[in-house]
């Protein structure tokens, strides 16, 4: 999933870069909150993680900005420990709320649980036919054998189970494996076709198919 994370403390951004990449994400990460609303008008997230003592623009104005035209999760990391603030924040459209000083493996817990939120699933483990899925230990079981899978195909796994039944475009999935900071990595239409051909060999008897539909993308189903 591709995050974004707007934070202007640089040793404690850099340690939630890090922790979240090794979960599997590729993040953005900003540093003001003109930076994030100019960004989040063209680039979409699967989430967005947004401190409110901002330069140039509060991160409440950011929220307020983002939910006039999305409904990316957010989660607000901040040091503003008041009710009023977390009262404020959570009613303009936040989806969660963490107070400054952060465990990281918190931090990475919740981010798991709001992009199940918003798909709809309630488990860090999901079920899909004789496949299980741990997104927390990004790991893939099928038929109780374990199946080791490079980072960028365990990535677009994810992204099809998440969306499943739904088309995705080679440009869709190139575009949540990177974040900017790795833009010249951005995998071409060739590099999705080869993750995709390698994933359907692993996939062979889980009961879960990607097929292919000519012109539009890649589309996961689960057999019933």
């Amino acid at each position: 999933m591709r995050l974004l994370l707007v934070e202007d403390t640089t040793d404690l951004a850099e340690a939630i870069v890090e922790r979240l990449t090794q979960d599997g994400h590729a993040v953005d990460w900003l540093t003001d909150g003109e930076q994030a609303v100019h960004v989040l008008s063209y680039q979409s997230y699967s989430l967005v993680i947004l401190d409110l003592g901002l330069p140039k623009l509060d991160g409440m104005r950011v929220l307020q900005h983002l939910r006039t035209h999305a409904k990316t999760p957010v989660m607000i990391l901040t040091a503003r420990s008041g009710i009023d603030d977390r009262v404020q924040a959570l009613d303009i459209g936040a989806d969660d709320y963490l107070i400054k000083p952060v465990d990281l493996r918190e931090l990475s817990a919740r981010c798991r649980a709001l992009l199940r939120r918003n798909h709809g699933e309630a488990a860090s483990v999901g079920i899909y036919g004789k496949l299980q899925f741990d997104r927390s230990a990004s790991r893939l079981v099928i038929d109780g054998e374990q199946i080791e899978l490079p980072r960028r195909e365990l990535s677009i796994l994810d992204l099809l189970l998440t969306h499943q039944g739904r088309a995705l475009s080679k440009s869709q999935l190139a575009d949540q494996l990177c974040s900017f900071a790795d833009e010249d990595e951005l995998p071409s239409d060739n590099a999705i076709e080869l993750y995709i051909a390698r994933l359907r060999k692993k996939l062979t008897g889980s009961g879960v198919s990607i097929k292919t539909l000519r012109g539009i993308g890649y589309i996961l189903y689960v057999e019933q």
